[in-house]
């Protein structure tokens, strides 16, 4: 790496939101976010009540280039500042993915500068040190994003040791099709969530999967099948009805206190997994990365556990829980600091769709 400080392009497409960012990185020391710009599909995919692959791909494209453009102009940057390229490799949707692949390899090409991939989730993983209060190695990490929950050991960019992770339904998944079962917007997570605040969260006796299993593996499964019975129960279990007809229906109560409930349960797992994992190898700090990372009640329980336990807990900022440009463009930078970068000039491109973290 030269002296000056290489000015690196991050694209994310791998679900339902297209990111792009320009970071500024040093041969050594912090990365600088630049700019970055983020268009949700959410408003798209309501009315199917979930992602669907096509639509997302189609509509990376439609705003992928106009994105990139956006960025550089706030940068005040031009294509030509670009050193290197980086772009979500996967794990991801294949069509989704392959528009961000295409577009970092057309750009790439056209520049005469290399593009490198970048695993989705390390994207994750590392977006805490884009935050005002960054981590140090080395650190357990919670990855808690769409379909994955993981417990990491991180001892450095690249050095990443699984722990455990989910056997069936993730976090996230439990939080999204809980909601869906309660007639819940999409994406049911963050509303379940909202609604939790009005509710009594000890209201239900829910399961807490796997917390006793004696490893630091997951389960969700079982306790999307308890909040079904009690929808049951209470009469409210119809995929059709919406929000607004089911608390027409019955008083706000008790589905308020199914979600508090719900999210107690998810919530107590996450946090007693990440307790054991500390404890198992004796680190001092967790870093909490993935788009259930936002929610509320896990960071509050989270860091009332660290100050009893002097455990330091580190989060990316709000507004980069979610997928965005910019821990993709930070991953490929701090990549590039320690020489692990997989630098690429040809105009081939691959995804990984399917691709493990713990073997990259």
């Amino acid at each position: 790496m030269s002296e000056r400080p290489l000015c690196i392009l991050g694209i994310e497409s791998s679900c339902d939101e297209t990111g792009v960012a320009l970071v500024s990185a040093p041969a050594q020391g912090p990365v600088q976010l630049l700019s970055h710009a983020l268009h949700s599909q959410i408003d798209m995919h309501q009315a199917y009540g979930g992602v669907v692959p096509e639509l997302a791909s189609r509509d990376h494209i439609r705003r992928v280039v106009p994105l990139v453009r956006q960025v550089m102009s706030e940068a005040g940057r031009t294509l030509t500042d670009v050193d290197v390229v980086a772009y979500t490799r996967g794990p991801g949707l294949a069509g989704a993915l392959l528009v961000g692949a295409g577009v970092a390899c057309a750009l790439a090409t056209a520049l005469g500068k290399p593009m490198v991939g970048v695993h989705h989730l390390e994207g994750h993983l590392l977006s805490p040190f884009l935050s005002a209060d960054p981590p140090e190695f080395p650190f357990i990490a919670l990855l808690v994003s769409g379909g994955h929950t993981q417990l990491m050991r991180v001892d450095g960019v690249g050095r990443y040791e699984l722990l455990g992770e989910t056997v069936d339904d993730a976090a996230g998944e439990a939080f999204d099709k809980s909601a869906k079962l309660m007639g819940l917007p999409y994406p049911g997570g963050p509303h379940l969530s909202k609604l939790a605040e009005s509710g009594d969260p000890k209201a239900f006796e829910l399961p807490r999967p796997m917390l006793h299993s004696g490893d630091l593996d997951f389960s969700f499964s079982g306790l999307k099948t308890s909040v079904r019975t009690q929808l049951q129960k209470l009469n409210l279990l119809d995929d059709e009805v919406a929000l607004a007809k089911a608390m027409a229906n019955v008083p706000a109560g008790p589905l308020a206190d199914l979600a508090a409930s719900t999210q107690a349960a998810i919530v107590e797992v996450l946090v007693k997994k990440s307790l054991a994992a500390l404890k198992a190898t004796g680190l001092k700090r967790i870093v909490v990365a993935g788009g259930v990372g936002a929610n509320r009640l896990l960071r509050q329980q989270l860091n009332q556990a660290g100050e009893r336990r002097g455990v330091r807990v580190h989060y990316p900022e709000m507004h980069l829980c979610t997928d965005n440009g910019a821990m993709i463009a930070l991953a490929g930078a701090m990549r590039l600091q320690v020489g692990m970068a997989v630098l690429r000039r040809d105009p081939v491109f691959d995804v990984q769709p399917r691709w493990d973290l713990s073997k990259i």
